[in-house]
């Protein structure tokens, strides 16, 4: 299992929620623009830090062709998402084609998160044929001995890489993953200049988050100061770097971001400051959504609270984004608990809803790995 199959990768969106003029005060209209969907959870790595502790066997339960089109038929009356088919190995599915070219037939934009090790000049051929516009691919190391060891699978490093030049070889856009660990935060900048050389596109760093096998890597993360401290370096290096860079799973990014811009003396606006002016932290039942193997919805792949069940719920993927409880609790900012619920970044940033829950057991309580002290609360130590 990767981390990028988890959230917000391939391709750009813009995260934003969508707030239509609605006479009569009416709510705001949340709509979709990312769904990442794990369409088989069979996968031949063993990834230390993955979600769904994925193994290299059948798993039950899962999907078949036309249940994948009815899911995508319905999904579409809500907008034009883009859907990242990930897993496990997506590529594992025989279907994974036709599932991409139905998708992009009816006016979805469908990315497709594979392992790497199946990434040849035939697939490359398949996936163009069936519209998948980008795809990406995980480097958690700068070296074989580094990512070999992250992935557990030896040759993982050689496979990555050969899925690189193949990609840029044959014209198919690819962004560089990273999951950032004590492992390999000190050496971020090999890695991400190695993603600029292979040709990426896009760098999309991924801050761990302790759920599944990743549990058993509590000790990995990096603590509170040092994220901020690799934010800070994200933030230095994006005003001139070639290609896009967006840490993920890092809500208070976005925080850092807009602090950093106004020390410099510059107010971030979409006109100004383009998608990153845009992008929210945490987009998790608000402008993206996570589905499992077997139709859970959730807000995102780390956590595992379930917001429906497609096939209870006739495959209804709208009526869930639409009506879910734990998805309206995730767009009332307002009521999230601790420093996230007062924070005046709250709005841009949210904080990470699946490390609260791994920390304390409650998705709603305050990010644990943020040292920013909102100003109503020093407001109120003052008096």
């Amino acid at each position: 299992m990767h981390p990028h199959n988890q959230t917000p990768p391939p391709v750009h969106p813009h995260g934003h929620t969508h707030s239509h003029g609605h006479p009569h005060g009416q709510a705001k209209t949340y709509v979709p623009r990312l769904v990442a969907w794990e369409v088989t959870r069979r996968c031949n790595l063993k990834c230390k830090h993955c979600r769904a502790m994925a193994m290299d066997k059948p798993y039950p339960g899962e999907f078949n062709t036309q249940e994948c089109f009815q899911i995508l038929d319905n999904i579409r009356t809500l907008g034009q998402p883009i859907i990242i088919l990930t897993g496990g190995e997506p590529m594992y599915r025989e279907d994974i084609y036709d599932i991409a070219a139905y998708g992009t037939k009816i006016g979805l934009r469908m990315v497709l998160a594979p392992c790497g090790h199946s990434v040849t000049p035939e697939s490359v051929h398949k996936m163009k044929e069936s519209g998948i516009m980008r795809i990406s691919l995980s480097l958690d190391g700068y070296n074989a001995e580094m990512h070999d060891h992250f992935r557990q699978v030896a040759g993982s490093y050689d496979s990555i890489i050969n899925a690189c030049h193949v990609a840029k070889e044959h014209g198919m856009e690819f962004q560089i993953n990273t999951t950032i660990t004590k492992h390999n935060y000190k050496d971020i900048e090999k890695i991400f200049n190695l993603a600029v050389e292979l040709g990426a596109v896009g760098y999309h760093p991924f801050l761990l988050v302790p759920t599944g096998r990743g549990k058993e890597m509590a000790d990995m993360e990096i603590t509170p100061e040092e994220y901020e401290n690799v934010l800070r370096w994200f933030y230095e290096n994006s005003r001139n770097t070639p290609i896009h860079l967006k840490p993920t799973c890092a809500p208070h990014y976005y925080r850092i971001f807009r602090q950093l811009e106004k020390e410099n003396g510059r107010t971030v606006t979409p006109e100004t400051h383009g998608l990153d002016a845009m992008t929210k932290g945490c987009m998790g039942g608000q402008s993206f959504a996570f589905i499992s193997h077997v139709g859970k919805v959730q807000i995102c792949g780390f956590l595992e609270t379930e917001a429906g069940d497609l096939r209870q719920n006739n495959l209804d993927f709208a009526g869930v984004w639409n009506h879910s409880q734990l998805f309206q609790e995730m767009r009332n900012l307002n009521e999230y608990h601790g420093r996230c619920g007062v924070c005046e970044y709250r709005m841009v940033c949210g904080g990470c809803r699946a490390r609260a829950n791994a920390t304390t057991g409650h998705y709603l309580d305050e990010e644990p790995y943020c040292v920013y002290e909102p100003a109503a609360m020093k407001k109120e130590k003052q008096q």
